[in-house]
């Protein structure tokens, strides 16, 4: 279940919740009372490096600074180190080298429940034999707030999820987005100064899991609320965040917003994982003052592109180009390249429709074909043109060999 925990002070018309003495997923306040710190930095990771048998590093050289109020995503596939990042900031593992700053403060002799950051777990559960307001009123009780003080921040947090009527409901009575959002409300409940969440969408369905991403994001915003966040669905990472840090074994391949990652990968990793993008290896023949170079693709072609993360004329890259980008039937002047391609398959999905072309001797090249234009104009088996602007193809990293 997801539980988000989230800071309330300073919501118009609201009073703010005090902090939390203590939590279930947070402690005391570091360094006692709220106060503005003159690191421009809201938590830093200073060259983290971790192992866990003394010869495989998990993270290394990690360097990351987060900004105070902001929403972001460790991203990357499973090993990848971004579960590991999180933990050391929760204070659940230990560094083996490097520094880790909360508001300018080391967190390294800072126990994690005197840390007051709340960990979101992918697996967190509603108590089935409490009613809503038991559940949201137990994290208080055993701090020893006073009645008045639990239904009045017990109201408000019910309020924010904007389920009012259901404080003596039990979670079975509850649908799954319901108890999601009672979920959330409990978290509202302990009010830490950062929040970190690992995974925690990853067992709900698919409309459930984009709605949730909204209301939290949402949320988030409202009270500017300082999150970090880790998931390997890039979807998910596009939608919610403000910036995304990529991660491959250990280290941040690229840190940057949505926009800047879909649209200007730095390596052909990140464009491979963030979205969809269309893949030809080639071989470099020129590289221009302007900042673009020549290559030359499999069927003796050459392909005019962005030189973004290039090795020396001669050397094998990798060009990159979304699918989206890809114009079908272009017209004089409309490309600066143009390519035979055979039509292999047609994929219907709904509001596009996907094909699957052979093109350059790559099978799997892929544009999309908005159905609002009616009737396709092209079927399995064609051959047709396809084309794109150099400024919508990267040239990048070479593939790796297998």
């Amino acid at each position: 279940m997801l539980q988000v925990a989230v800071q309330t002070e300073g919501v118009p018309g609201r009073p703010p919740m005090r902090r939390a003495e203590a939590g279930l997923a947070a402690g005391v306040e570091l360094g006692g009372a709220a106060h503005k710190d003159s690191t421009p930095a809201f938590v830093e990771f200073e060259n983290i490096q971790k192992t866990y048998d003394g010869e495989n590093l998990a993270l290394e050289n990690l360097n990351l600074s987060i900004l105070q109020g902001e929403f972001l995503t460790l991203l990357g596939p499973s090993g990848s180190g971004k579960s590991t990042a999180l933990m050391m900031l929760a204070g659940f593992e230990v560094p083996t080298a490097g520094e880790i700053r909360l508001r300018g403060k080391s967190l390294l002799r800072v126990p994690h429940y005197r840390r007051n950051i709340g960990v979101v777990f992918q697996n967190y559960a509603l108590f089935p034999h409490m009613t809503v307001a038991e559940n949201l009123s137990f994290p208080l009780s055993v701090r020893k707030k006073s009645q008045a003080e639990i239904a009045d921040r017990v109201a408000r947090a019910l309020e924010l999820v904007q389920l009012q009527g259901f404080a003596q409901r039990r979670p079975t009575e509850l649908s799954g987005g319901q108890q999601q959002r009672i979920a959330l409300a409990r978290a509202l409940i302990f009010d830490p100064i950062l929040v970190l969440m690992d995974e925690p969408l990853g067992a709900l369905d698919k409309q459930l899991r984009e709605q949730l991403q909204i209301e939290i994001k949402h949320i988030q915003r409202h009270l500017g609320l300082t999150v970090v966040y880790v998931t390997h669905d890039q979807t998910e990472a596009l939608t919610m965040s403000d910036r995304i840090a990529v991660l491959k074994d250990g280290s941040i391949q690229q840190l940057a917003t949505p926009a800047d990652l879909y649209d200007r990968p730095q390596n052909a990793f990140v464009a491979q994982f963030i979205g969809e993008s269309n893949r030809l290896i080639g071989v470099l023949r020129a590289i221009n003052s302007e900042g673009h170079c020549t290559v030359e693709i499999a069927d003796g072609h050459v392909v005019e592109a962005m030189a973004i993360n290039i090795g020396p004329v001669g050397s094998s890259t990798t060009l990159s180009i979304r699918p989206e980008r890809v114009v079908l039937h272009p017209a004089e002047g409309q490309c600066n390249t143009i390519l035979a391609a055979r039509v292999e398959e047609l994929i219907y999905h709904g509001d596009h429709t996907r094909a699957r072309l052979r093109v350059s001797g790559s099978s799997d090249f892929l544009i999309k074909v908005p159905n609002s234009r009616g009737e396709l104009s092209i079927a399995a088996g064609d051959q047709i043109e396809v084309g794109w602007r150099s400024a919508d193809c990267r040239a990048l990293d070479a593939p790796p060999i297998n």
